[in-house]
């Protein structure tokens, strides 16, 4: 496993290091043989005991078995079910609310950054100026940890004016600084904001994706042209997820459904005088 996240890419390093930190305890005085259907229920259960969700647990584990397929070993996993995925997205009034309580410029750059581009948290917060096309009108996202390359998305009038302004108050080669330091880890000033504008702690970075993938589908975009935005493979990852929102979903389908009023509906909706 040291060996794993020494030759790791991931831009979100941190994160396989913190999870690392919690699996150790249990597994790092064991072979990869040892990894048993028994020992990953033995280590699920202790995490929950810890007061650790299972989407926690489960996100942990998967380090451990990446750690493992890149060493070449095998072992038997057994993970948490995943949990249900989350329903939270914001809208324009919570949004609003969210941009009026920013509790510094760096954190309104990364709101503006985030809806507009609909990225994630780790592609905003690498974000270069170079990335930035302002002649084009077009951001680059970067690329992922495994070397393929994320969307190139526009930018929209606010976001161009933002990333003006930015780009004039810049001491350093990133778009999202604080005090002339490139901004590693937004939480604690995100938290912040979502408590001044009185939003619930489900309100995350990753809620601001989902939510500008769910104004899209609203306004009718294509989901072909939001899973381009997303960054996603298979635009049928993106109607899965998406497709509910669009004005139109399943209007043609229930309108296949339609019999018709029978005489008592008929009645009862246009009564006798």
């Amino acid at each position: 496993m040291a060996a794993y996240l020494a030759d790791s890419r991931a831009i979100a390093k941190d994160r396989l290091e913190f999870a690392w930190k919690a699996l150790k305890a249990f597994w790092g005085d064991l072979l990869p043989e040892h990894i048993t259907r028994e020992n990953c229920r033995r280590y699920v259960a202790q995490r929950r005991q810890a007061g650790r969700q299972d989407g926690t647990i489960r996100r942990e584990m998967n380090v451990l078995a990446a750690g493992v397929r890149w060493a070449g070993k095998n072992g038997v996993f057994e993970l948490p079910s995943a949990p249900d995925p989350k329903d939270r997205w914001l809208n324009r009034e919570e949004f609003a609310a969210l941009m009026d309580a920013a509790v510094s410029f760096h954190v309104a750059t990364f709101l503006h950054l985030a809806i507009a581009t609909a990225a994630r948290k780790e592609a905003l917060l690498t974000l270069t100026w170079p990335q930035v096309r302002f002649a084009e009108g077009q951001i680059w996202l970067g690329k992922k940890a495994n070397g393929k390359n994320r969307a190139t998305v526009p930018m929209t009038t606010t976001l161009r004016a933002v990333l003006q302004r930015a780009k004039e108050l810049a001491q350093t080669e990133f778009v999202v600084e604080y005090k002339g330091e490139r901004v590693k880890n937004i939480r604690k000033a995100f938290e912040l904001t979502v408590a001044r504008a009185g939003l619930g702690s489900d309100v995350t970075p990753h809620i601001l994706r989902h939510t500008a993938a769910v104004w899209m589908a609203a306004a009718g975009t294509p989901m072909p042209k939001i899973a381009l935005y997303l960054g996603h493979t298979d635009s049928r990852i993106t109607e899965k997820v998406y497709a509910r929102f669009a004005p139109e979903h399943l209007h043609d389908a229930a309108a296949a459904l339609d019999v018709g009023q029978c005489s008592l509906v008929q009645n009862v909706v246009h009564p006798r005088k």
